[in-house]
């Protein structure tokens, strides 16, 4: 391995775990503040998360220009600049307009980073080892997060907003060290005429219009995305508001817990029970077969419902936090065998465009289904809630009927 090879790799490193704890270091506090500093309605909550959704689906393909035209590396500097900028604007002005603003710049920066780090360490070390690459820095992300977290709970209890404003600044930080260590030797710009960013948009709605008229199954696999879409954005957004407005928090051994550090023990715990489940799913199901990943994941949709349902109608704290966690693992975890399955369904030189309609058809559903639950969340949380968990029980019938059209020799795990 070269020097040049191993200092990549560092950053990489170093850029994997400071997002991950930066991210958390914020988000862990931020619902929190918005509901106890800011006051916000449950139609703003899930405004500011809409709007945030509503420019990454605008802004994913032009931003790429950045990545692709001029430079990897000034792209995620770009992205990462933009999005401490947004955390010290919504921890330092306690607004909604600020927060909408703040959530607008934060959903710009993401974009200028997405897609734009796997490629820079894959121009920088690999194809084959950026592989290897993306499990390490899955794995620093994992355990920067979960520091994250803690980081959050203790900052949280001196000030609520002060864990947000401190991952603003460490971004800046963090971006300006980059800028002074973050090599890019192997970039191969694409000339500015080869990258028609909306001629690729649109050619890319068309094969998957095309490819959904062929294959019904891919149909089946976008609704249940679609489905996702719909009742995630608004059930995200509420839950919080609706546990501080339902419950009373206890004491922990004597201590008066402040509702933030609950959510990062809340946070911990369910971070613990995702690694455990998706483990469990990795070595006991076949996810490189239609039938086992259908399996999965219907199930896995069916304790979604389930875990939405009882936490919504519940009055006992204890049974709403179980309810919580199970549906925290649950929805991580279907994530992966959502993917196995997409990826099973489709021939190696369609993969790309379906995965990118996935995605799209995802945000689509959050941006359209957000503000009806907000809405009803203005007269009711716990309806609000329920309406969430009554969308996603449409994905169960779309599952069975998928799992009764897998292939015979796929229906079981052996």
């Amino acid at each position: 391995m070269t020097a040049e090879i191993r200092r990549a790799w560092r950053v990489w490193l170093l850029w994997s775990g400071g997002q991950a704890l930066l991210s958390s270091l914020a988000f862990t506090a931020i619902m929190i503040y918005r509901i106890t500093e800011v006051g916000l309605s449950p139609l703003e909550l899930v405004l500011v998360g809409t709007v945030m959704e509503l420019v990454v689906f605008l802004f994913e393909i032009p931003t790429g220009v950045v990545a692709d035209v001029h430079s990897r590396r000034l792209s995620m500097l770009i992205g990462a600049v933009l999005m401490g900028l947004a955390f010290m604007l919504e921890g330092l002005v306690p607004t909604f307009g600020a927060l909408l603003l703040a959530q607008a710049i934060w959903g710009l920066g993401y974009t200028f980073t997405s897609g734009a780090s796997q490629a820079w360490i894959s121009d920088e070390i690999g194809e084959e080892a950026a592989s290897r690459a993306f499990l390490r820095g899955a794995q620093a992300g994992t355990v920067a997060g979960l520091l994250g977290i803690v980081g959050s709970i203790l900052l949280a209890s001196i000030q609520i907003n002060l864990p947000i404003v401190l991952a603003g600044v460490l971004m800046l930080a963090l971006a300006a060290l980059l800028a002074l260590i973050m090599p890019e030797h192997n970039f191969k710009p694409i000339a500015r005429e080869e990258r028609d960013n909306w001629s690729a948009m649109r050619a890319t709605l068309r094969a998957g219009l095309d490819l959904l008229r062929q294959r019904p199954v891919l149909r089946i696999v976008l609704l249940v995305e679609l489905i996702a879409g719909l009742y995630s954005e608004g059930f995200e957004r509420l839950w919080q508001k609706h546990i501080l407005e339902t419950f009373t928090l206890p004491n922990l051994g004597g201590l008066q817990l402040q509702p933030v550090a609950w959510y990062g023990l809340y946070e911990l715990v369910a971070s613990l029970g995702v690694i455990a489940l998706t483990e469990f799913l990795g070595r006991r199901v076949r996810l490189t077969r239609q039938g086992p990943a259908v399996r999965a994941l219907l199930l896995l949709n069916l304790a979604i419902v389930t875990g939405i349902l009882v936490f919504s109608l519940t009055d006992n704290l204890a049974l709403a936090a179980l309810a919580l966690l199970c549906l925290t693992a649950t929805r991580a975890a279907a994530t992966p065998v959502s993917n196995a399955w997409l990826n099973q369904s489709a021939e190696p030189g369609i993969r790309a465009t379906l995965f990118s309609l996935h995605g799209q058809v995802n945000s689509i559903g959050q941006v359209a289904g957000g503000p009806p639950a907000g809405l009803i969340g203005q007269r009711s949380l716990r309806a609000a809630l329920l309406a969430s968990g009554l969308v996603q029980t449409c994905s169960l019938p779309l599952l069975g009927l998928a799992l009764r059209r897998a292939p015979v020799d796929e229906g079981r795990d052996d």
